[in-house]
């Protein structure tokens, strides 16, 4: 009979090490390979998504949400940096939390973070599968237009390919496609300013609506709008704190996670701002802000009509390479709460080439069964689109938050935990970015078009809270992520010290 073992208010069962050999992960990644995976998650978002901001805010309440958004994002870097050097667990955000907060705590975090990457990938394929077959459509005469369906297959399948076939091929595969959506996205603002193109006075170019507070040239719309524009300000950076996630797949994660993470928010924060003022230039501040396809608009006004199928081919790489990068990210964290024993067991399951698998698949399931039931719901791009992904900002900002707290508490908490990596903000830093990350949660819930994505969010918490309640918490495993919580931050690197070295320990004592 399996020894279990009781603290929290959660009860372990030993696994022994050959659960654990089953579960194993490979360590493939240095800092550019980290870098490379930081950046192909979130470069889509300067391809599109970003510039609803503007038709909320104006251009100046984009930009202003912008700058709020990198000090939150150097906050929130610094510390997660912090913390997955003390922690190099796969967990991530839910390792964190769950060492400050506790086994629920972790979940609630953990669960967050699923959400935003299991939405963000089913968003990037929608869009994905739009441009692939406008592509098709123009140079093959391949129409797939009344089944969007088998794109978004196919589309889930080679990624799903791609994450299983290895972590090096990830990581080597997120560098080249990081590599080239930055040119792409260089390229523009070179032919932007070269072709003449581009226009400031474009960038004021929306009537101001004198009924509102504060409405001027700069803030069309007035003061309170700068909030509803955060969450589509987030998509420059949206995906850059799963660097944490790829600890266990990281030749040196206290070295090279906090490194990664600053030279990819810089590269970001450049690429971003190369499309809000450059691409804004050359559409105008009215039309981008209705855009569906902001940057591929923007080419056009520049080249014209003629050209884009070789355009959309452009803005598709941007948009695959933050498909591999976000599935990337899904896999590990259902990956570490399935080992822990918040998710189903078989969850976190490993192949031969030692990457989650079972999890991969199991989120492209729920993503592609989500993009269905919009389709059969009758809803259309844009609707279906926006819902989706403010359920995915609202789970990134509930995961920024909690992790925010677990900095603070952690620093108070395990004072004596090994750090081989300190904030340079420190607790300043994590406070500024867990303000930040509620004033976005708060322009959630002034704006009534957000309701559906939060519903959904409560509902799902809901659902697993009330299983975790009742069977999770009671059939837990004494994973690297719950040793650290449980040992006070004595067990640190678990391949170093085994993924099975508290077993048999009682909780809290170190001894056996």
């Amino acid at each position: 009979m399996a020894e279990q073992t009781k603290a929290g208010g959660a009860t372990y069962t030993s696994a022994g090490q050959e659960y654990f050999d089953k579960r194993k992960l490979r360590r493939s990644a240095g800092v550019w390979g980290l870098w490379g995976l930081a950046v192909a998650a979130v470069i889509s978002g300067d391809f599109s998504g970003w510039n609803f901001g503007i038709d909320f805010a104006g251009f100046g309440g984009l930009l202003i949400a912008f700058v709020i958004l990198v000090v939150m994002y150097y906050g929130l870097t610094f510390s997660i940096g912090e913390m997955a050097a003390a922690m190099p667990h796969t967990g991530g955000a839910y390792s964190f939390a769950r060492s400050a907060m506790g086994p629920w705590g972790g979940l609630a975090t953990g669960l967050a973070e699923t959400i935003e990457y299991v939405a963000t990938t089913a968003v990037v394929v929608f869009f994905s599968a739009q441009y692939a077959n406008g592509v098709t459509s123009l140079l093959l005469g391949f129409d797939l237009s009344d089944n969007m369906w088998i794109w978004w297959l196919v589309l889930y399948l080679v990624f799903i390919g791609l994450n299983a076939a290895g972590a090096a091929v990830s990581f080597r595969f997120a560098i080249i496609v990081s590599i080239i959506s930055i040119a792409i996205l260089v390229a523009f603002g070179v032919m932007a300013l070269a072709s003449g193109a581009f226009d400031w006075n474009s960038l004021w170019n929306m009537a101001p609506d004198a009924s509102a507070f504060g409405s001027s040239e700069f803030l069309p719309n007035g003061v309170v709008p700068i909030l509803f524009a955060l969450p589509f300000a987030m998509w420059f950076f949206l995906g850059i704190e799963e660097l944490p996630l790829a600890a266990e797949e990281s030749h040196n994660p206290a070295r090279d996670i906090p490194r990664a993470g600053i030279w990819a928010r810089g590269t970001l924060i450049v690429t971003g701002l190369i499309v809000l003022f450059l691409n804004t230039g050359v559409l105008g501040a009215e039309a981008t802000g209705t855009s569906l396809e902001p940057l591929l608009d923007g080419f056009r006004a520049i080249v014209g009509d003629q050209a884009a199928a070789v355009l959309s081919l452009l803005a598709l790489i941007g948009l695959l390479a933050s498909l591999m990068g976000i599935m990337f990210a899904y896999g590990r964290n259902m990956y570490s709460l399935s080992r822990a024993g918040y998710y189903p067991k078989f969850l976190s399951l490993t192949g031969k080439r030692q990457t989650p698998w079972v999890a991969l698949v199991t989120g492209a399931v729920i993503g592609f069964a989500a993009l269905l039931v919009v389709q059969f719901a009758g809803g259309d791009g844009s609707v279906a689109g926006a819902i989706v992904l403010n359920i995915a900002v609202w789970g990134a900002v509930l995961a920024y938050f909690m992790q925010m707290v677990s900095f603070i508490i952690l620093r108070r908490k395990f004072p004596h935990a090994a750090r081989p990596y300190k904030s340079p903000m420190g607790l300043f830093g994590a406070y500024s970015a867990a303000v930040i990350a509620l004033l976005v949660f708060l322009g959630f819930l002034l704006n009534p078009t957000y309701l559906p994505a939060i519903v959904a969010i409560v509902v799902v918490y809901v659902v697993i809270f009330i299983g975790f309640a009742v069977y999770g918490r009671h059939r837990l495993v004494l994973s690297p992520e719950e040793e650290y919580a449980l040992s006070g931050g004595m067990h640190g690197d678990p391949q170093k010290e085994g993924y099975d070295a508290m077993e048999g320990e009682v909780p809290g004592t170190g001894k056996k």
